[in-house]
């Protein structure tokens, strides 16, 4: 139970709960009969053959180690086999991912979050705290920096990395004061002409009775108004999980980006089959019935760009998913700069005002 009623947030299954040194390759864990479990447990259901390949080529290069690196060519030659197997199987399968598949993707917990996309692109960062009415959400992190040599303000979700960091920021789920929190982020950039860039990763607001009686819904838009008020370029990246109003709060961009195994949507794929098939275990058809992935939403018009993440997902290599990132935001803002602010305003109300607008035949 938590200080705002009886909601409590699912914490993450599949997860190493210890210190994140950089969020290394979830696969180079080393495999013994001691650790297989741990091992395993980092990988998603759909990649256990992959798990599989990859833990006997960890004990190949266990046994090559013990025997002080003088590898036995029939050793050598059968982890060159094994290696190019578990390349391919990685490759098809990650070509191929269904729109839960995707889903669970866009929850691991080893993805880049917030501080660490901020970590590798922004310098100078200086974190701005509160919403000056109520208290400090860290669900929502925000404040100014210099992006590739350019001033920015910095707003986005952070899910935390372990146990205690995701308790403290909630699991991403913010409260009304983290979304005016936002919108003092977003007031203070237009004052000053800074551009703004957003990252989303959250499964939604929280629902919390507390929450709703500060007024929830009213700060969500709000936040949305503001975002759609601005005079100055907005750029909005989709990096994880894009869930409901509390994801569109702070997606109202100029831009939207979207991670290549994220997912973006109206609500979970759980709440989905719960709502109109009574039973959580039908998310798998609630995800495909959504159209919830880069991909669909790319047709739509509701995302502008999608950007490519490493073979495997982003969270097998976090720092050349993040390179990409910040090169579709540093394309994305040049744009962008220099549009007189009526313009960049009228652009991106437009844009929202046509998504889902019936065309004549």
């Amino acid at each position: 139970m938590t200080e705002e009623g009886n909601f409590q947030p699912q914490t993450p299954v599949d997860i190493d709960d210890g210190p994140r040194q950089g969020a290394p390759r979830v696969g180079s864990l080393s495999v013994t009969k001691d650790d297989e479990v741990h091992f395993m447990s980092s990988f998603l259901d759909f990649e256990r053959p992959i798990a599989e390949l990859e833990g006997k080529i960890k004990e190949l290069k266990h046994l090559g180690d013990a025997e002080n690196g003088d590898v036995d060519v029939n050793i050598g030659d059968e982890l060159t086999t094994l290696e190019s197997k578990a390349d391919q199987l990685l490759r098809q399968t990650y070509s191929n991912l269904t729109a839960w598949q995707k889903t669970q993707v866009a929850r691991h917990p080893s993805r880049p979050h917030f501080s660490d996309i901020v970590s590798d692109l922004i310098e100078d960062f200086t974190p701005l705290a509160g919403d000056r009415a109520f208290a400090e959400d860290k669900a929502i992190l925000g404040g100014l920096g210099r992006f590739r040599g350019r001033s920015v303000m910095v707003i986005g979700n952070e899910k935390g990395s372990d146990t205690e960091s995701r308790l403290a920021h909630n699991f991403g789920m913010a409260r009304p004061e983290g979304y005016r929190k936002a919108v003092r982020h977003l007031r203070l950039a237009d004052r000053f002409g800074l551009p703004v860039i957003t990252l989303i990763d959250t499964t939604g607001a929280y629902p919390g009775m507390g929450a709703e009686e500060r007024g929830q819904a009213e700060a969500i838009a709000r936040s949305i108004d503001v975002c759609l008020d601005i005079g100055v370029p907005m750029v909005s990246a989709i990096v994880g999980e894009g869930g409901s109003g509390g994801a569109i709060a702070l997606a109202a961009g100029n831009k939207v980006l979207m991670f290549e195994h994220a997912v973006y949507s109206v609500i979970s794929p759980e709440g989905c089959a719960s709502i109109l098939w009574k039973e959580a275990d039908k998310a798998q058809d609630a995800a495909e019935a959504m159209g919830i992935t880069a991909q669909h939403l790319i047709k739509l018009g509701v995302v502008d760009e999608i950007v490519p993440e490493p073979v495997g997902g982003a969270h097998r290599d976090p720092h050349s998913a993040i390179t990409n990132l910040g090169d579709m935001i540093d394309k994305a803002l040049q744009e962008l700069v220099g549009e007189e602010r009526g313009v960049l305003r009228e652009q991106r109300r437009r844009k929202f005002l046509e998504m889902g607008r019936a065309m004549d035949a």
